[in-house]
């Protein structure tokens, strides 16, 4: 127990140690650089994160193969199957950054229509974020194969470091007015140093070849037959984030975003502090999928899924008792009489989502990849179609509608992982019903 409470902090404080940071620095590069400059450097990063979600999709896939293969003690497979995804995301990475850096004098000659900022700058900016992209798809290998091996104080000291460096770094050259070239520069060489702190383990564990990229046929298989469904969740998961604040900036204005966002922003953490503190029951169940009874199995779950329901309801529970007040100091009163009526759907629909956080883990522990993106898919295309009919009828409180509609599709996880369960235990009763007449033929033979 207390290891898994130790990995559930270590989740929380990977998730945390970013926001606070950029709360600290954003002020500073904002006053020494401009708003231009903070926007292009906001622009980056947002670059570099989206690519890297995406170039890193499939390592959910690997993390359960190797805690699989852990738990079954077979660890002559492991080091072919850290090759084969280490391949997978170089390639990935690879044909992401590439099309950044083609893309670049495009794209900037949109983003600098609008700013101040010089074309120039703006393209080597995104072609530097094309580099990290790839940077933090070889990381992400090393952060998998460390948390299938339930280590996540060795990753999240590593990542959170890194972090730190990049907000430092940039805090210091923002302060001596340089220019955000060179705080990419700088988040560059920290992602590169990252990636390699990050693989110092697996090479303990697999010897220095694990880090050369590799695509043994069955193993490239095996990762490529699941993660393809949880690449497609992370593809999702990029492009809808982000299609509602849009889609409401081109209906309503750019003047009803602001209390649209600040509400998911402050309701966020409620399903992220989900996701990362109880990331640890992924690879735990993963490594006993094959050993442990579906009675054993649905006391492990009952016991997350409580975590689970407990640290929501704080979180939600603080949000609807305070949460207008916390927005009324963070923006203002004109912003927070807005964003008031629209809160509670907001709060409640990220509470939902956060519900669903031990059912996703637990099948695709189970390797149940494609029903749980399935499940992701479609509740992302309801959202959509919700989306777009709610804000048409109700304006800025459907569009809130939607989100809670999308956190109530995303609790479906737990049907077929409630089928999965209950067919275990029939199958567990029909062997111990054909093992009984043998045994009782056994013990009546003199």
């Amino acid at each position: 127990m207390r290891r898994h409470l130790s990995n559930a902090g270590y989740g929380v404080l990977d998730y945390i140690s970013y926001p606070l940071g950029m709360l600290l620095v954003a002020p500073i590069v904002l006053h020494r650089l401009g708003a231009a400059e903070y926007g292009l450097w906001m622009i980056a990063t947002a670059v570099i994160s989206a690519g890297a979600i995406i170039a890193s999709g499939c390592c959910d896939a690997c993390i359960q193969r190797v805690a699989h293969l852990r738990g079954n003690g077979d660890f002559t497979l492991m080091p072919q199957t850290v090759r084969s995804m280490l391949g997978i995301n170089i390639v990935l990475g690879s044909a992401l950054a590439i099309a950044v850096w083609i893309a670049a004098p495009y794209a900037a000659g949109h983003i600098v229509a609008f700013s101040h900022t010089p074309l120039k700058e703006c393209v080597i900016s995104l072609r530097i974020a094309s580099v990290c992209i790839l940077a933090r798809a070889i990381e992400g290998v090393g952060v998998g194969v460390r948390r299938s091996f339930e280590n996540y104080r060795g990753a999240v000291y590593i990542a959170t470091a890194i972090r730190l460096l990049i907000l430092a770094s940039a805090a210091v050259l923002a302060y001596f007015r340089q220019t955000v070239v060179s705080i990419l520069m700088a988040t560059a060489i920290a992602l590169l140093l990252g990636a390699w702190l990050q693989f110092l383990q697996p090479r303990k564990l697999f010897g220095n070849g694990v880090l050369l990229p590799s695509f043994h046929p069955a193993e490239t298989r095996a990762l490529l037959g699941k993660g393809v469904f949880a690449w497609l969740q992370a593809i999702g998961g990029v492009v809808f984030s982000q299609f509602d604040r849009i889609l409401l900036g081109f209906s309503l204005g750019a003047l009803a975003v602001a209390p649209y966002v600040l509400c998911v922003q402050f309701a966020h953490p409620i399903y992220g502090l989900s996701t990362y503190g109880l990331n640890f029951i992924f690879p735990h169940i993963s490594s006993r999928a094959g050993t442990i009874s579906s009675s054993g199995m649905k006391r492990m779950l009952l016991k997350a899924f409580i975590c689970n329901l407990l640290l929501v309801a704080f979180g939600a529970g603080i949000l609807l008792l305070v949460g207008d007040r916390l927005i009324r100091v963070w923006a203002g009163p004109a912003v927070a009489l807005s964003a008031a009526r629209i809160l509670p759907p907001i709060v409640l629909g990220s509470a939902l989502m956060g519900l669903s956080v031990t059912g996703t883990y637990a099948l695709q522990a189970l390797g149940h990849f494609r029903t749980v993106a399935y499940i992701s898919l479609a509740g992302k295309a309801s959202m959509l179609l919700l989306m777009v009919d709610l804000l048409h009828r109700q304006g800025l409180q459907g569009l809130a509608l939607s989100r809670l509609c999308y956190g109530a599709v995303a609790l479906l996880v737990y049907l077929p992982l409630i089928r999965l369960l209950n067919k275990g235990n029939e199958k567990e009763r029909r062997v111990s019903l054909s093992a009984t007449p043998l045994e009782a033929q056994e013990g009546s033979t003199p």
